[in-house]
């Protein structure tokens, strides 16, 4: 058994046809197939919540990756979701991962739908967490409420994650504060922050994804693997219908909607998360 904690596990890379990807692999080997995890619009390495990837990792391998051109993987940002996810499968084919569990969170949710229907057979199960199909509505996260915070270069990116993820209530100020805590965890080897040019290719990239005006759910009926998906009951930032038309459309899924929650709803209920993905995941 590797290191179980993300706040200390060292960043290695992997080198594929000129550009290095960062991840972070570490947990129970013994555990079955590794659990993928694919971030966040902008999210580095050190995005990861701790509560959520250390309880997964005591039961299987977890490995965080990180996309070309963000934190301290190399070459350009891809321009595309479909990039995204093929820059994924080659990372997969580079750690010569036969076949995993993804857990993807927001645009990374986009990723593992793609991964999905493109190598069906490389994938176990799906975890699709504050995500939407393409050609979901609002999923562009490009209103202008949302652009303002997050162009405002003054703003401190705790602050950013703070008012995207939580909502503006007690208990969502006290769940935003523990989390930016457990963020902070990780003292030494911290990722690089996103650099100029991520949020406006990624934005772009999630933009023209909402906007598709093929059959959603013709193409997601083609995703025949057991999926969770879950949210928050009131995400500002990906409309929750989204998680619903995910759940009604898709072959084999189960919806779990958390209470008084957002986007960030799997870390403001990371117990209660950690929870319900580890019985998703023993049942595959």
């Amino acid at each position: 058994m590797s290191a179980t904690h993300a706040s200390d596990v060292e960043t290695r890379f992997v080198d594929v046809s000129g550009i290095r990807y960062a991840m972070r692999r570490f947990g129970n080997r013994n555990g079955g197939l590794p659990l993928l995890c694919l971030q966040h619009f902008t999210g580095t390495l050190d995005n990861w919540d701790p509560a959520i990837v250390d309880a997964l990792a005591e039961d299987r391998e977890v490995i965080l990756f990180e996309n070309a051109g963000v934190g301290r993987s190399t070459g350009a940002v891809p321009a595309t979701i479909a990039e995204m996810a093929a820059h994924a499968i080659r990372f997969m084919d580079a750690l010569e991962l036969p076949k995993v569990h993804i857990l993807g969170f927001s645009l990374g949710g986009f990723l593992a739908q793609e991964i999905a229907i493109a190598v069906p057979d490389r994938v176990a199960s799906i975890i699709l967490s504050g995500s939407a199909p393409e050609g979901g509505k609002g999923a562009g996260m490009d209103r202008p409420e949302l652009v303002a915070i997050y162009t405002d270069s003054a703003m401190p990116m705790n602050e950013k994650l703070k008012r995207l993820f939580f909502p503006d209530t007690p208990q969502g100020h006290a769940a935003a504060a523990a989390f930016i805590n457990r963020l902070d965890a990780r003292q030494s080897d911290r990722d690089l922050p996103p650099g100029p040019e991520v949020a406006g290719t990624q934005l772009q990239a999630m933009i023209a994804w909402a906007n598709w005006q093929g059959d959603l759910r013709q193409k997601l009926a083609k995703i025949n693997h057991p999926v969770l998906v879950t949210n928050g009951d009131n995400d500002a930032m990906i409309p929750t219908q989204n998680s619903i038309v995910l759940a009604e459309a898709l072959p084999n899924a189960t919806l779990i909607l958390y209470p008084n929650a957002g986007h960030g709803a799997l870390f403001q209920y990371a117990q209660t998360y950690v929870a319900h993905v580890r019985e998703f995941l023993r049942g595959q």
